[in-house]
């Protein structure tokens, strides 16, 4: 099933996404962590990619097996920044062969040292064009709301955006927010630049308090005192902390489809209980 025939249907729309191992030693682990999350039955999952292989080994079989065995529709991610040409005509030659129709499009990261002039993509436009030739996938892409760290202002930002639309993309994922004025800010601007298709608002429950400053100037995400005084009071006691960032994340994710974001990704971390907890907080909001 496409994505995009899932979030903008009547019902409101919560998936999750997961990543593959790294290494071949955890393929059990993960692969089981992946199937209890598939069992609560999402809108849909993600799988996410490792440009230059790690991950992106086991992003399709992951994606199949979710799909396959426990009828969840898959999103596989596919990067491109340190692709060739022909690393991506085989992956989505892979993809059509185990029945994935869905595929988030990414640049990816820029390792350290990379010079761009000798890259075969440079931005995940390029890649976008390159699958909608295809004709056979529903595509997405990903969005910042709070802009993409390497955008020179959030003008620019959305431009760039506008332009992976232009190109094919059906449907946008914000990275995290911790602020959901920060979204509707986005989605107005974003609407305003002619950007008309849907955007699924992408939640964090933070239950590891050390990797979120990390994370945040990863993506570029600001965190409201509101959030960093929960952090501060139950940031000690790591199951205070896990009931503090489930509710938090619910509380974003209820106040999301109250004011008309009906589609919401879920960043699981590969935590089943998270998973469940949150699917359980709004189970007759999305029954």
């Amino acid at each position: 099933m496409k994505i995009i025939d899932i979030i903008t249907g009547d019902k409101p729309s919560l998936s999750m996404e997961v990543f593959p191992p790294k290494t071949n030693d955890k393929f059990e682990s993960v692969k089981t962590a992946t199937e209890e999350i598939a069992k609560l039955s999402p809108s849909f999952m993600s799988v996410t990619y490792g440009a230059g292989g790690g991950t992106s080994d086991y992003t399709v079989s992951i994606a199949e097996n979710i799909q396959k065995n426990f009828g969840v529709p898959a999103l596989a991610h596919l990067s491109c920044i340190t692709s060739t040409k022909e690393r991506v005509a085989d992956q989505l030659s892979q993809l059509k062969k185990a029945g994935i129709e869905n595929i988030l499009a990414l640049r990816g990261d820029i390792p350290e040292g990379m010079t761009m002039d000798r890259l075969d993509y440079h931005y995940a436009s390029e890649l976008i064009t390159e699958i909608a030739a295809t004709g056979d996938f529903c595509i997405g892409g990903a969005c910042y709301p709070e802009s993409h760290p390497q955008s020179e202002n959030s003008f620019e930002d959305i431009r760039h955006l506008k332009e992976k639309a232009d190109c094919g993309c059906q449907f946008f994922t914000t990275q995290m927010f911790f602020d959901n004025n920060v979204l509707y800010n986005f989605i107005y601007r974003a609407r305003e630049a002619g950007i008309k298709v849907p955007i699924v608002a992408g939640i964090m429950p933070v239950t590891n308090p050390k990797s979120i400053k990390r994370i945040c100037a990863i993506n570029n995400s600001l965190l409201p005192q509101r959030f960093v005084r929960i952090v501060d009071k139950f940031g000690y006691d790591s199951e205070k902390m896990k009931q503090a960032g489930i509710a938090y994340a619910t509380e974003q994710i209820i106040d999301l489809f109250a004011n008309g974001i009906n589609a919401v990704h879920v960043y699981t971390m590969n935590k089943p209980d998270v998973a469940e907890a949150i699917m359980k907080n709004i189970s007759s909001i999305i029954g």
